[in-house]
């Protein structure tokens, strides 16, 4: 059942931007202050599940960790299930992977062999779009395994790192902007 919650709220104000962090000249994006606030929290959640519903999403996937933490409530709320991808080591039974580079280095994802169904619409959340890398890896899996990406979703998107290029082959809906 979708509950659309306050429609109003400015999910800018509950996002805490750190200078230099993790390193100089980096704006860290943190999340935190908007899953402390319910009343955000669960808009944000309706926001990402209006755009699920509206594509047709059967399946939520959604990168560890903080995927998670934004895809759970969303296949929740649609009664649907949530496939997760996850780094080496996470998942006891048999896998597909699929390498990637980061900005600093390359890693590996991995979801279960029987995670998504063959034709299955699924829909990859995140919290954050950053250059596109994770986000990219994700459908790598959902697609090696037969599913059929039907959008991506974010809490925030960081334009000036073009990460938008790496998936623009699919749908995709940010809360916000940066």
């Amino acid at each position: 059942m979708l509950i659309m919650a306050d429609t109003k709220i400015d999910f800018n104000d509950y996002i805490a931007s750190i200078p230099d962090f993790p390193e100089p000249g980096i704006i860290f994006r943190d999340i935190s202050p908007l899953m402390a606030n319910g009343k955000a929290y669960s808009a944000a959640t309706d926001r990402i599940t209006a755009f699920a519903k509206a594509h047709g999403a059967e399946m939520i996937c959604g990168p560890e960790a903080r995927g998670f933490i934004v895809g759970c409530p969303v296949a929740d709320r649609l009664g649907i299930g949530f496939a997760p991808a996850r780094k080496k080591g996470k998942l006891p039974r048999e896998t597909v992977s699929v390498k990637f580079q980061l900005e600093y280095g390359e890693t590996e994802l991995f979801m279960h062999k029987d995670a998504v169904q063959p034709g299955q619409k699924v829909l990859i959340v995140d919290d954050l779009l950053a250059t596109g890398g994770t986000v990219a890896a994700t459908a790598n899996l959902v697609e090696q395994l037969g599913g059929i990406v039907v959008g991506t979703a974010f809490l925030i998107e960081l334009k000036e790192l073009h990460g938008r290029d790496k998936i623009k082959d699919y749908d995709l809906f940010a809360l916000m902007e940066y």
